[in-house]
């Protein structure tokens, strides 16, 4: 079929703070019990399917609006590293593996596979009849290209593929995956940006562009866009998955302020938010008009510190740093609860997760000002942190942490592109880092601290690390692989090219008469199986 894709369409309402604190809808409700989807483990206790027990029909309404911490970067895989990239892409894009309700890995465009017994040999069969939104085949050719386009230099999933030595295709239907060695992580990879497929012919006719006119597989169509402001998908009418998706459009609506975002949830202007202040979730649970899902997450955030210039070239400033922070103060007053303090990549939710590993010292006055002697500041030093708006308590938390030990922070705060661009260019002291976490621990680690990684804006290299990220794809046992994790981790809580701060809980929250949401640990909106009871 032919699409009339625009880059540039109507213009979302949204709904400013002054606006909604006069209309807000959404505060009258009485407390109840049974609205949250509050538990202890990422995936167990959140419904797979958040529909209410109250619904009895399926309403009308065909459109969804959901709330965005930023407005995406790209909607092209092979450049995307946003967490809000990725809210909008697996609506366009289908994937090859999918996460299921308990973290298990599943087929998704695959419909089954086979691994050699020496784990270097996959065989994917794919499912036969699938078209991308251009109407062109979803085939084997077409994962072949995909795969191949991942694995070049301009992308970020090329670190993770670098094990794959070739890619045969003996018919349109399988796909055979020959490793250079076996690799644990691979599957799990591919739920992920580089298993999703995009349209061979769509990328070859737009090029660079391709990001603003996006073409997948998936359940939702790339309709337009506002710059900054939404971005609108259609429904799929010629989607593969039966009686999928229930709704007819999604709109993306960005909100640099999480706030104001929360304030639009109240009032009804989206009905899905991706993110809650911390500080706003009991309040928003005792809310009969909404539910909120608060789960461990697998992510990990923090600072990445540029050990190439500026004064983090010098390796005691990074330590003084990094010891200078109360990471359990600094969770009370950020995150209220809803997540746990972290020194390292590894949350409690990964498989790979070590407690003493993740544990950081109390500040310890004397060794923090030794630091900063051994590194020439014995009065202290400044630098500049970039960050987003979202991430101004955090900074202004740590900001007087370090200003105990006459370190001063000043803080930039950008947009998302900006603070994008900021790091490609490797232009800053300091800059917010964060990773929503992958269920594998080599993809909450590999990208950032490998040297020349995709996401290693901070110029951090050492060959031992390489080494140990390296051991640890090939080993098979998940026990084996910590051991080597805490290994890395005790190196990297040493050269400190990263403060690592805490692990934050995926905490969303949805109107009540959401229904079909499908909860995984990665926090991501699929909207697929979603429509509206009452």
């Amino acid at each position: 079929m032919k699409r009339g894709a625009q880059r540039l369409g109507f213009a979302a309402v949204v709904v400013t703070a002054s606006a909604v604190l006069v209309s807000a809808c959404g505060g009258a409700g009485g407390a109840t019990s049974g609205n949250s989807a509050n538990g202890a483990n990422g995936g167990g206790s959140a419904a797979t399917n958040m529909a209410a027990s109250g619904a009895t029909a399926v309403s009308n309404r065909t459109e969804l609006d959901i709330g965005l911490t930023a407005y995406p970067i790209t909607m092209d895989p092979l450049t995307s590293s946003a967490w809000f990239d990725r809210q909008v892409m697996y609506n366009i894009y289908d994937t090859l593996f999918q996460l299921g309700p308990q973290n298990q890995i599943e087929p998704d465009l695959v419909q089954s596979y086979t691994v050699s017994p020496d784990g270097k040999t996959y065989t994917l069969n794919l499912h036969t009849g699938i078209t991308f939104q251009d109407g062109t085949p979803f085939n084997a050719a077409a994962v072949k290209f995909n795969l191949e386009r991942y694995m070049g230099p301009t992308s970020t999933s090329r670190s993770a593929l670098t094990s794959i030595a070739s890619i045969d295709t003996p018919d349109d239907h399988t796909v055979v995956i020959h490793l250079k060695q076996p690799f644990s992580p691979l599957l799990s990879i591919l739920t992920d940006r580089a298993g999703m497929m995009v349209s061979p012919t769509a990328v070859r006719k737009e090029g660079k562009n391709f990001g603003l006119d996006p073409v997948g597989t998936g359940p939702f169509e790339y309709k337009s866009s506002l710059q900054g402001d939404h971005i609108t998908l259609v429904k799929n009418p010629h989607y593969w998955q039966p009686n999928e998706p229930k709704l007819d459009m999604l709109v993306f609506k960005a909100f640099t302020d999480p706030n104001v975002e929360l304030q639009n949830l109240e009032s009804g202007a989206v009905q899905i938010i991706d993110s809650v202040p911390p500080q706003q979730v009991q309040s928003l649970e005792q809310n009969q008009n909404f539910r909120v899902i608060s789960q461990p997450s697998w992510a990990w955030a923090g600072y990445g510190l540029n050990t190439q210039s500026g004064p983090f070239k010098n390796l005691y400033l990074r330590e003084a740093v990094n010891e200078a922070i109360d990471r359990s103060a600094l969770v009370r007053v950020v995150l209220d609860g809803q997540g746990v303090p972290g020194f390292s990549a590894l949350s409690p939710a990964s498989p790979g997760y070590d407690k003493q590993a993740d544990t950081a010292p109390a500040p310890n006055p004397a060794e923090i000002k030794g630091l900063l002697a051994k590194g020439g500041e014995p009065n202290g030093f400044s630098f500049t942190l970039k960050t987003l708006a979202s991430d101004q308590l955090t900074a202004q938390t740590v900001q007087s942490m370090l200003a105990q030990y006459g370190i001063q922070m000043k803080i930039d705060t950008l947009d998302a592109a900006a603070l994008g661009a900021a790091q490609d260019n490797h232009n800053f002291d300091a800059i917010l880092e964060g990773w929503s976490g992958r269920l594998d621990p080599d993809q909450n680690m590999s990208q950032y601290f490998y040297t020349n990684g995709p996401l290693n804006w901070v110029g951090y290299s050492n060959p031992e690390v390489d080494q140990l990220l390296t051991q640890a794809r090939a080993q098979q046992s998940m026990a084996d692989r910590q051991k080597t994790y805490a290994e890395i981790t005790a190196i990297l809580q040493h050269d400190a090219p990263a403060v690592f701060l805490y692990h934050k809980n995926n905490i969303l929250a949805m109107a009540a008469d959401v229904q079909g949401f499908p909860y995984r640990s990665d926090g991501m909106v699929r909207a697929a199986t979603v429509y509206f009871g009452h």
